[in-house]
């Protein structure tokens, strides 16, 4: 293990920065997405520009860009700069109509959240329907404007709006027939927002997995939210995706018994209130969790924060260099008002020795290193709603449980 410098502030600096200090760990050049920037000012920045009006009827726009009504808060999202919980309260003033529809979007990251804590790696398997069958099309034709383009902006900036996430899952999935786990790692690769709950999720239910009916990518949805793009398409006279695709799927035999009931709840929701042993010295920082309202952040706003680039994982994953970058940034970020410890090896050797405080994080890999590092006090996730142990094998079965 090795601890590092701290990351510079710097954009241009804190790329070679990390193509210093985590070379071999991520794949291709090295880069930033000339979209984000991370850290919690930036996040708080991207927030107060945001006005949810008008979210309902131009969330799924694609072009033109100016266009779009996504909020493009998900990676601040999903890295904690800014909270569901938070995020609830921010749109109340809202139109009615479209702040439902952005507290909809909220209650789904929370439900991919529930259903991710409670079963882990078991979302990589089809919740409960399989594929019909594997074809060896090419997935991402680049002869299709709409593929072509919507896999560059993935490429370039790490983000896309949910609508071109969408055709190209069932570009990937349902048309071409190709493994949705490889079509899921790629955006996982990429995305500054990529986690395994909500990216391995919608995944699962555009290709039919989580209810039965996969999404139909076709031009009409092109023509309607980005028409465009099929004007300066090669296959404008003749396109691929003209017609509704055939797709079918079966159900599964091998449902998970825990889509229907949790059998350990409190595990899955993490503690009520503050679990402590001790006097921490540190507070461990997880990329889950990284911003200032983080609960035991806030807490101990005196003492250093520890974050652990985890050498293994990351040599395994090979992530793109602008996630690295993002995250990097939000360390730097987090050094301009706090002491900050960054570090490269495993988070057990780094930590096991040292007396931590830390937040519940709802993700399998943070129970496994907890319960070797011990962690001295552990503060509650700041759930929208606290999971409970009935069905997550729908989202309503799930919203109605709540």
């Amino acid at each position: 293990m090795n601890r590092l410098p701290a990351p510079p502030l710097d954009r241009p600096a804190v790329v070679e920065w990390v193509e210093s200090h985590l070379g071999g760990l991520f794949a291709g050049s090295p880069g930033a997405s000339p979209r984000f920037v991370g850290g919690q000012a930036a996040a708080d920045a991207a927030l107060a520009g945001f006005d949810v009006k008008g979210y309902a009827a131009q969330r799924n726009e694609v072009l033109p860009r100016g266009r779009r009504g996504a909020s493009a808060l998900s990676p601040y999202i999903r890295h904690g700069f800014l909270t569901l919980p938070r995020m609830w309260d921010a749109v109340a003033a809202g139109p009615p109509r479209d702040t439902a529809k952005f507290r909809d979007e909220l209650m789904w990251q929370e439900y991919a959240r529930h259903l991710y804590a409670r079963i882990g790696s078991a979302s990589r398997r089809p919740l409960r329907f399989t594929p019909s069958g594997t074809s060896f099309a090419e997935p991402w034709p680049q002869d299709m404007a709409c593929v072509d383009e919507s896999v560059a902006e993935l490429e370039s900036d790490g983000w896309l709006v949910n609508q071109t996430r969408m055709w190209l899952a069932s570009q990937w999935a349902v048309r071409s027939g190709a493994d949705w786990r490889e079509g899921e790692d790629w955006f996982f690769t990429h995305l500054l927002d990529g986690s395994r709950a909500a990216n391995r999720l919608g995944w699962q239910w555009t290709a039919g997995l989580l209810t039965g009916k996969p999404y139909g990518f076709s031009r009409y949805q092109v023509e309607k939210r980005a028409p465009e793009m099929c004007g300066r398409c090669k296959h404008v006279e003749s396109c691929p995706i003209q017609d509704w695709p055939d797709a079918e799927v079966q159900a599964a035999t091998d449902v998970d018994p825990r889509l229907r009931s949790d059998p350990e709840p409190d595990s899955t929701a993490g503690p009520i209130g503050i679990v402590t042993a001790g006097t921490p010295e540190a507070v461990w920082v997880t990329a889950e969790s990284m911003g200032d309202a983080d609960p035991a952040l806030s807490a101990h706003p005196e003492l250093p924060a520890v974050f652990v680039f985890d050498r293994d994982l990351l040599a395994r994953l090979q992530l793109s260099a602008k996630r690295l970058v993002f995250v990097a940034e939000s360390m730097a970020d987090l050094a301009s008002r706090r002491a900050v410890e960054v570090w490269l090896g495993d988070p057990v050797d780094v930590l096991s020795d040292r007396p931590v405080a830390v937040t519940h994080t709802p993700v399998p890999g943070w129970r496994r290193r907890s319960i070797r590092i011990r962690p001295i006090e552990v503060h509650p996730w700041p759930w929208l709603r606290r999971p409970h142990d009935g069905p997550v094998s729908s989202f309503s079965a799930w919203r109605k449980r709540l």
